[in-house]
């Protein structure tokens, strides 16, 4: 898996999706616009739903549900995660990102365009509040 850097200042979702699908984010920003999915509409960070369309329409499989974070040692070898999540205005907001690991090595791929470095390691820095599993080949 690589990152995907996010073109949009909140496509995180999209690159997230485009991640887990081997695509580019052009790719995945198309097949998202198709189904009226648009990184400027704020539900895409604050629900679940524009992604998993998205991702089905990519031909991923996730789980139907979120599960809750524990550690970062109980994840699923991939994942789509939500971390930076908070409340404003009474509104659960979030930023998408992808766990993956490999051989016993674990990371992040976050989109974020002004990361030096869009693969991180710094878990203790992450406050994920949940995540859905990945079930794929990718």
């Amino acid at each position: 898996m690589k990152p995907v850097i996010q073109e949009e200042i909140s496509g995180c979702g999209i690159a997230a999706c485009a991640v887990l699908a081997g695509i580019t984010y052009e790719e995945a920003k198309a097949s998202a616009n198709a189904l009226g999915i648009f990184a400027s509409d704020p539900t895409l960070w604050s629900e679940t739903v524009h992604v998993r369309m998205l991702i089905r329409e990519l031909g991923v499989s996730v789980s139907e549900t979120e599960t809750p974070f524990e550690s970062w040692e109980s994840l699923p070898d991939k994942a789509l995660l939500a971390i930076k999540w908070r409340l404003e205005e009474g509104k659960p907001f979030w930023h998408w990102v992808v766990f993956s690991r490999k051989d016993g090595v674990a990371k992040v791929l976050d989109s974020k365009k002004t990361l030096k470095s869009n693969i991180r390691h710094d878990f203790g820095r992450m406050k994920p509040k949940w995540y859905i599993t990945f079930h794929g080949e990718n």
